[in-house]
């Protein structure tokens, strides 16, 4: 495979290598066999972050958000609808940071919703406060590496 990418299963962890022209065709991971590129947002823990942070080839947009977050469950419905629309280009997902503290002090996090984009182990952008589908979108497609 010479034009392939690597992505994390944000289910069980795994690294899939997928052929670049198949992203399109809803791959699904060679382990668990749930989809790779769904155009959904995927809930993350912190082994499954760190190494899709660290090692996908697609651009990663991660919203770091908390339950009690009042703007963080209002711009959910968006962040979803940004998923659907960036889908196979770019994949999103979520960190609970009251669940997970450190990854978020670790990460720089200083107020939610924050919305870091990822790609092949750096961070390339940030984006703060809740935002409509078209500004998520829009952000991404600013951001994001060309060749992505």
């Amino acid at each position: 495979m010479t034009d392939s990418v690597k992505l994390t299963c944000t289910t069980c962890g795994q690294t899939n290598r997928i052929p670049r022209a198949r992203l399109a065709e809803s791959p699904r991971c060679g382990s668990c066999g749930d989809p790779l590129v769904a155009g959904k947002v995927a809930e993350l823990d912190p082994a499954t972050h760190d190494k899709a942070i660290r090692a996908d080839d697609l651009p990663l947009l991660v919203d770091y958000w908390a339950p009690w977050c009042g703007p963080c469950r209002m711009m959910a419905p968006e962040f979803a609808k940004a998923a659907s629309q960036l889908a196979p280009q770019a994949r999103l997902a979520k960190l609970n940071t009251q669940d997970h503290p450190d990854i978020a002090t670790r990460a720089r996090i200083q107020g939610i919703p924050a919305l870091v984009l990822y790609h092949r182990g750096r961070e390339i952008a940030r984006l703060t406060g809740a935002r409509p589908a078209a500004d998520i979108v829009a952000f991404v497609r600013a951001k994001a590496p060309a060749a992505a």
